[in-house]
């Protein structure tokens, strides 16, 4: 009898171990590289032309100050993949295309027509500065909202905690632009 409950003892702590929660990401001031998972809009409405939209999926990784970042359609279809580093930035498109240069947001420009903040982004979507930035915060502390060089970017949480990554970013400059984040999935890379 003391045997069976010391074996069922022990496997009941064997359980509840194997099933602890998992461990929380890294609080959002301290994560310096990062993987996401997530999905995109974008609304481009010039002057004098039609509104033009896109959206779909990507993935993204930063570390070491690089940047590599697949978009693929709503369906899975790869669509382009951009990859930054302090040296050179590169664009390759589905139809196997590459453009390259040496500032992020020219090439961006180049294949858009829109200048793209892509080299302040790992830092805004963080809620940082990536140069001079006014950053107004929510009652928990956390950015709610980023102003830097005509852009504004708007921050919604998922989670109460102080130290909580945002869940969705509303990126716009005047009007002509919005990008919209939906981020699904943060991970904290080594």
């Amino acid at each position: 009898m003391k045997l069976r409950f010391a074996l069922l003892l022990a496997a009941s702590l064997l359980t509840a171990c194997a099933s602890a929660p998992p461990a929380q990401p890294a609080l959002r001031d301290h994560i310096r590289d990062f993987a996401l998972e997530g999905r995109f809009a974008l609304r481009v409405t010039l002057p004098g032309q039609a509104a033009q939209s896109s959206g779909g999926r990507l993935t993204w990784t930063h570390q070491n100050r690089s940047d590599r970042v697949l978009l693929s359609s709503p369906l899975g279809y790869g669509v382009a993949e951009i990859e930054t580093t302090p040296e050179i930035s590169r664009l390759r498109t589905a139809d196997g295309k590459t453009r390259e240069s040496t500032d992020p947001d020219a090439l961006i420009e180049d294949v858009t027509g829109q200048r793209l903040p892509i080299s302040r982004l790992p830092s805004w979507l963080l809620g940082r500065s990536g140069g001079r930035a006014l950053i107004e915060s929510d009652a928990q502390g956390r950015p709610a909202r980023l102003t830097e060089d005509g852009w504004q970017v708007d921050y919604s949480f998922e989670d109460d905690s102080p130290g909580a990554l945002p869940a969705r970013l509303t990126l716009s400059r005047n009007g002509e632009i919005e990008l919209r984040l939906r981020i699904e999935e943060w991970k904290e890379t080594q």
